[in-house]
């Protein structure tokens, strides 16, 4: 199986190559191998392989869950993954858990079982396995996993159902738009030519598409699907796309900022908090940040190993902002880093959702208001030339 590896190569940064291996963890040995620090493995798979996994993802929380409910109620680690293979009625995930209980009795730790899996269980996952491998809790460590997992998804959620009521609108005005365009159009621009009265500037061109249409449907028709079909094929791109126009704008800048970092606080709060040491959490949670504060994270980490604060080090990296700098500051003057990046994310996850209820409240009017005009706007222009008959009969 072909994987895609990222790893950290000491002249050029963060690089990605590609190397064929039987599971995640001989492709990041491969990785080592070359004198790579690797941080990631994602396989390769095929369009069908692909379609299969959106459709069937692995239930991690799901797994967590029961996974602490067992080992809470007194079972051991192998007689709960056995319970849980036997009650599995999905053949995929059963396979995932007996293949990670079969690594179990090979003698492998739990976190290694799972490292071999790196398609389903993220580094973040196993490094907060390891940790509590350390100190013999793992119930718990898996519980706050949990809390971790449902505040993220419930930050997620909030973004996603505020953009959902903008993007019906955006589709029903853009079907209205496309329906008198391509059917009301066409058969007033009929009426019209049959008339042979002057038409104004802006009908007459709308009444020549019109026209173009109706002698051309099987044409426009292709061209639409064919548009359709490439903007669903580059759906990605186009993301990026969107993603870089907002970053030329400094208040969704400001805001794309605020999301990543906390997210990363409180990843690195849930994994310090875990037991696992500041530098290799540091690089655990590289991967939730984006291209631009990922290089910002390797210059701070190395100042980090250099003796300097974690607060100076990520402040003059540009990974803290005003609120966050303090609380890492008394964090440090306390001792407890891992309490204060966590709430240190609460803080921002509340403002960003603060600020997400203001842009929907805002951008919902304006969108209505734009498409009302430009479907008012097609409307009139069909209909001017009637009132201007009108007005000469009178």
């Amino acid at each position: 199986m072909r994987f895609q590896v990222r790893a950290l190569k000491p002249a050029e940064g963060v690089v990605t190559l590609m190397v064929e291996a039987a599971d995640g963890a001989a492709a990041l040995e491969q990785a080592r191998a070359q004198g790579l620090s690797a941080l990631s493995a994602r396989p390769l798979r095929n369009f069908g392989e692909r379609l299969a996994a959106r459709q069937k993802p692995f239930p991690l929380l799901q797994f967590t869950q029961e996974l602490v409910a067992l080992l809470r109620a007194g079972l051991s680690l192998p007689e709960t993954l056995e319970t849980m293979v036997e009650k599995e009625s999905r053949m995929d995930v059963r396979a995932t858990l007996q293949l990670v209980l079969d690594r179990l009795f090979e003698g492998r730790s739990f976190s290694q079982a799972l490292e071999a899996s790196p398609a389903i269980f993220s580094p973040l996952y196993v490094a907060t396995v390891r940790a509590s491998e350390r100190t013999g809790d793992l119930p718990e460590a898996l519980a706050r996993f949990i809390e971790y997992q449902e505040k993220l998804d419930t930050l997620r959620k909030k973004i996603v159902s505020a953009s959902i009521y903008p993007a019906v609108l955006l589709g029903v005005g853009l079907l209205v738009t496309l329906f008198l365009l391509g059917y009301v159009v066409p058969r007033f621009s009929s009426i019209y030519a049959e008339s042979g009265r002057d038409l104004p500037l802006l009908s007459r061109l709308l009444l020549d598409w019109g026209q173009f249409v109706s002698g051309h449907g099987e044409i426009v028709l292709g061209l639409f699907v064919a548009v359709f079909a490439l903007a669903l094929a580059l759906r990605r791109r186009a993301a990026a796309g969107l993603l870089a126009l907002a970053q030329r704008s400094n208040v969704l800048r400001g805001k794309l900022l605020v999301f990543h970092l906390a997210r990363f606080y409180r990843s690195l709060g849930m994994l310090l908090r875990g037991g696992v040491p500041l530098v290799p959490a540091l690089g655990m949670v590289s991967g939730l940040l984006s291209p631009d504060l990922r290089e910002k994270l390797l210059l701070a980490t190395a100042r980090v190993r250099e003796g300097v604060s974690l607060s100076e080090a990520m402040t003059s990296a540009g990974l803290t902002t005003a609120v966050a700098a303090r609380m890492l500051r008394v964090g440090e003057n306390t001792g407890d880093m891992a309490a204060m990046m966590e709430r240190a994310a609460v803080f921002h996850e509340e403002e960003l959702s603060r600020w997400v209820d203001w842009f929907t409240k805002l951008f919902e009017p304006l969108l209505m208001a734009f498409i009302g005009v430009v479907i008012g706007g097609i409307v009139i222009l069909m209909y001017l030339p009637i009132f201007e008959l009108a007005g000469s009969l009178q």
